[in-house]
């Protein structure tokens, strides 16, 4: 059996034989075009890293039980070797579970949807692990660097002493990878407290840390000969929508790396370069154990890096590149050039279809008394439709008794208001009483990703009443995924949002400097109605570009039939990153599907805005 490149003794860690430093950056091939990854790549090699770190997100690869994709946007072995042609050593981070305010922390919807047993060695949880980890180790196992590849740390688990106590759940991960043929460095990655080291640890891999600072108390927590690392350095961190953008200055981060580099340790700054959360894959939060405020992740994941969303390199890069340089043996890597950026443009929207005409134009696609979740229909986001013929009484009220996560509700065609998972759960109905077809259009906002609530279900769960009565008798109609509706409301035959780099850039249906389309009858002028609604900009050359909305105020965004995901004027987040393989010389269609009030234009802006920000050091 092959042995180990990297290896650790007596404090220190030592890579064929040779005392060593682990200076990396995580960069996760998921949240970025692949078209782009050989860009980051080079750009984190000049930062100063040896290595990078990836998490591998099942979800993502795993859609649908049983399809199994390794192949274009997902081909995680290409960017492994890319990683490797560029110079970089590779720490790979292969779930089950990776948080990164990735939806559901990167389980499938359709294993959290059936047990609630998530990471731990519950026999149909480990089942599924197992039949994943078949597909996934053989893709992983030749490129460690035993092999002559460059995977040199795998990681077991992900944060698991903030999670559970399950020792024989951590053990099967860990058997489960050096029986697939896994015989690189294992490591494990916890918080700074006795508790979360303990629960967290499992023989046989090295115990390293997560903290924004905290170096001493991870010296006193590190166990007899480990070496000292810190598996995510918080350098920056990731926003909430409703909140302010979160920032870092350079000299608290860098005077974090330095005390951590003084001490004889190594590193992974978290993140080098975050890229963006594309479709519907951002994750959420929750405010507590027992659920309280819904917190979802935006959809930039710039993360306030030293490599922004579109590449730019900022002060962070050079004070990280001045601390990793001693540890080189020769010069670095030049600094690239900055990334080039489409000129300013505006398009008018043209609306095309009212929000329930986009939706009633999908098929039923279920029956039953009362509403059904996310998961029982199958859906693993995007909009769920629950219509019902009800009948109510002079100043009765309807109730949606667990709602996840925001519900646009109308009356026949009336729009009624809005409800959401953390306000209040009841709107009042018509004064004078009568009868109608109600119809409740629900958004997920993004699943748990972190602590208890990981895995909770979608939808409309305990059912609707009508004053104290339930309501029965419900029809089911989706808006799957990530795929584009037309402007007839039917659907795109589109992949979705992370497709092949060909397919994302399909034939247009729209020509000229705005879309083409007629309004949709019994609409209302654009800036007041919901719906969908069409422009096109017409470029010479593609390059990296920032959109606008304004006036828009909640919406999903198609750029050539790719969901680059969603806006929001609660904000912070104003501009939505379009980068460069997403566009093609002539014209370039977008679609925008707003749930409460479309814009009259949209913006293409030189210039990323995140947002009124805040000094923030995450914990």
């Amino acid at each position: 059996m092959s042995s180990a490149s990297l290896t650790w003794r007596d404090g220190r860690v030592f890579r064929d034989g040779a005392p060593h430093r682990i200076l990396s950056g995580a960069v996760h091939y998921f949240r970025i075009h692949p078209d782009q990854w050989e860009d980051r790549l080079r750009r984190l090699a000049a930062m100063g890293a040896n290595t990078v770190d990836t998490y591998v997100a099942w979800n993502f690869h795993e859609r649908t039980e049983g399809e199994i994709d390794f192949t274009g946007w997902r081909d995680v072995a290409r960017f492994i070797r890319i990683a490797g042609e560029v110079g970089l050593d590779v720490f790979v981070r292969p779930s089950p579970y990776i948080c990164a305010e990735w939806s559901n922390g990167g389980i499938p919807f359709w294993l959290s949807g059936r047990t609630r047993a998530l990471r731990t060695s519950d026999p149909a949880f480990l089942a599924a692990v197992d039949a994943w980890y078949d597909a996934l180790i053989p893709q992983l196992a030749p490129l460690q660097a035993a092999h002559g590849g460059t995977i040199r740390l795998i990681q077991v688990e992900n944060e698991y002493g903030s999670f559970g106590s399950d020792a024989a759940y951590l053990a099967h991960l860990r058997d489960g990878l050096r029986a697939r043929g896994m015989v690189e460095m294992l490591t494990t990655a916890d918080g700074t407290t006795a508790d979360m080291v303990r629960n967290g640890s499992v023989a046989d891999a090295m115990g390293t840390f997560t903290f924004g600072t905290g170096v001493a108390l991870a010296q006193a927590l590190r166990r007899d000969d480990h070496h000292l690392m810190c598996s995510e350095l918080w350098g920056g961190w990731f926003d909430h929508w409703g909140e302010q953008h979160h920032v870092r200055s350079a000299d608290s981060m860098i005077g974090t790396v330095r005390e951590l580099l003084d001490a004889g340790g190594s590193v992974s700054m978290y993140m080098a370069h975050g890229g963006t959360n594309f479709g519907l894959w951002a994750g959420a939060n929750h405010s507590g154990p027992a659920g309280g405020v819904i917190q979802p992740t935006i959809t930039s994941y710039d993360s306030n890096a030293p490599i922004g969303e579109d590449g730019t390199l900022n002060d962070k890069f050079h004070a990280l590149r001045a601390a990793f340089a001693p540890f080189h043996d020769g010069e670095l890597p030049p600094v690239p050039d900055a990334p080039q950026r489409q000129p300013a443009a505006s398009a008018t929207l043209i609306p095309v279809a009212s929000l329930l005409e986009v939706v009633r134009a999908q098929p039923v696609v279920a029956s039953g008394p009362q509403p059904l979740t996310y998961e029982q229909l199958g859906a693993e986001d995007g909009l769920v439709t629950y219509e019902a013929d009800v009948t109510f009484e002079a100043g009765e009220v309807l109730t949606l008794l667990e709602l996840r996560d925001r519900a646009t509700v109308f009356l026949d065609d009336e729009r009624l208001g809005t409800i959401e998972h953390d306000g209040p759960s009841t709107l009042p109905l018509p004064a004078e009483g009568g009868s109608g077809r109600l119809t409740i259009i629900v958004e997920s906002l993004g699943r748990i990703n972190y602590g208890p609530l990981t895995g909770e279900h979608k939808g409309i769960l305990r059912g609707v009443l009508i004053g104290r009565r339930f309501a029965h008798g419900w029809e089911h109609r989706m808006l799957p995924r990530d795929v584009m509706p037309l402007p007839d409301g039917s659907l795109s035959p589109s992949k979705g949002p992370l497709q092949d780099a060909d397919e994302a850039r399909g034939p247009s249906r729209a020509s000229g400097t705005q879309a083409s389309g007629t309004q949709a009858s019994g609409t209302q002028a654009s800036g007041t109605q919901d719906g969908m609604a069409t422009t096109s900009f017409s470029i010479t050359e593609p390059a990296d570009a920032w959109l606008a909305f304004p006036g828009g105020a909640k919406g999903m965004v198609w750029l050539n039939g790719f969901l680059i995901g969603r806006y929001w004027e609660r904000g912070p987040q104003v501009t939505l990153c379009a980068p460069a393989p997403l566009w093609r010389a002539g014209e370039n269609e977008v679609v925008v599907l707003d749930t409460d009030r479309l814009g009259a234009t949209v913006e293409i802006r030189e210039q990323p805005d995140f947002g009124e920000a805040e000094e923030f050091i995450g914990s």
